[in-house]
């Protein structure tokens, strides 16, 4: 080391670190030879976390703040280093800093279809990607777990690990959501906060602190969407026999726009017909499968005649049905002023007033033999 090399070293006393990237997470401030002088100040930033390690041992942590590296605010550090020469000496230590703001629009997505079950199409296949942010949570751990000794460790160096942990874990939170795959769409929010809260636990094993996910696209396959568009299409067009004429009306419209003659018009109007009559035959067989009995259907039961009740001499006699009472009137049992009774009529009746057709149909009554 030369004499300018070592000076140096001893004298510049300002450590700090300003960041002028976006995707730095983790920067070790270069010293000559790891020396920092008694006394030093150290500026640390909001956002930021000073780490000092020392023999490859966290010794202190600091915060936002600006510090003058002495024994009053470094305990561990002077404890391990005992600073036997009046306190004036250089000590060696390792200053990380450690970035605390959020990292934004990383990348997330599925490589290959996800089996789920749905509950309007029993099993379906879906894909999906968007992005995440991420902050450092707990610098001791993340040095420890991830970061080891990298002077400059980016979010690309871990973004990939992440990635795969959050496909390995997706798949299993995604199962335990119950909304159907066609709400997925109107809830893309609500359920980004389901996978947020998850995907949590995960990422503090690293000492990392999963913010936000969100959903970007979640999709099916394309078998699927094009019955989707199909079922969607016949949904719109309503009435089948309205939108053939509609589709007629303007199909003929526009022939007449464009100098189309009388031959022209008629085949329009009678495929116009034709389209009609397929219409009309396809909504009668529907009513007439929805109207025809199964062939394998019991016929339905006979239908019941009415009974009747009769008063004869003071006494409720019966139910007789019609062909009984039929038979009585006509034998002259039940006279006009007898009284019936059936269910559904408010009160006893008369005969008569009951049966009139019966009663128009009787003979009258023989007269009597003329005396000799």
């Amino acid at each position: 080391m030369g004499l300018f090399d070592w000076v140096g070293g001893q004298f510049i006393d300002v450590i700090e670190w300003t960041d002028d990237s976006h995707d730095t997470m983790v920067y070790r401030f270069e010293r000559q030879g790891n020396e920092i002088k008694y006394g030093a100040k150290l500026t640390v930033r909001e956002s930021q976390i000073a780490v000092f390690v020392n023999e490859g041992v966290i010794a202190d942590v600091m915060g936002p703040g600006i510090y003058e590296l002495e024994t009053q605010n470094m305990p561990i550090m002077t404890s391990l280093q005992h600073w036997d020469h009046g306190f004036s000496s250089p000590f060696k230590a390792e200053v990380y800093f450690v970035s605390t703001k959020r990292f934004t629009n990383l990348k997330w997505g599925t490589k290959n279809p996800i089996m789920v079950r749905d509950p309007e199409f029993a099993m379906v296949r879906l894909r999906a990607f968007g992005t995440y942010e991420i902050r450092i949570d707990n610098p001791e751990i993340f040095l420890k777990e991830i970061v080891g000794t990298d002077g400059h460790f980016t979010t690309d160096e871990v973004e990939g690990q992440l990635t795969n942990l959050i496909l390995s874990k997706f798949a299993t939170i995604l199962g335990k959501d119950s909304t159907p795959v066609l709400d997925l769409a109107g809830n893309y929010e609500m359920f980004g906060n389901f996978i947020t809260e998850g995907m949590a636990p995960y990422f503090e094993e690293y000492g990392l602190k999963l913010t936000k996910m969100l959903i970007e696209n979640i999709s099916l396959p394309e078998a699927v969407e094009k019955a989707l568009d199909t079922r969607s299409s016949r949904a719109i067009t309503g009435n089948l026999d309205e939108h053939l004429k509609y589709q007629s009306a303007e199909a003929m419209a526009k022939s007449a726009e464009s100098g189309g003659g009388m031959a022209e018009m008629m085949g329009m109007g009678a495929g116009m017909g034709m389209g009609h009559a397929m219409a009309n035959m396809m909504g009668g067989m529907g009513q007439n499968n929805a109207s025809a009995p199964s062939p394998s259907a019991p016929p339905p039961p006979l239908p019941q005649s009415k009974k009747y009740f009769v008063a004869f001499n003071g006494q409720q006699t019966g139910p007789f049905e019609d062909a009984m009472i039929a038979s009585q009137i006509a034998s002259n049992q039940i006279a006009r002023d007898t009284l019936v009774w059936a269910e559904g009529m408010a009160g006893w009746t008369k005969a008569e007033e009951v049966f009139a057709s019966k009663f128009s149909a009787t003979p009258p009554p023989m007269p009597p033999a003329p005396s000799i």
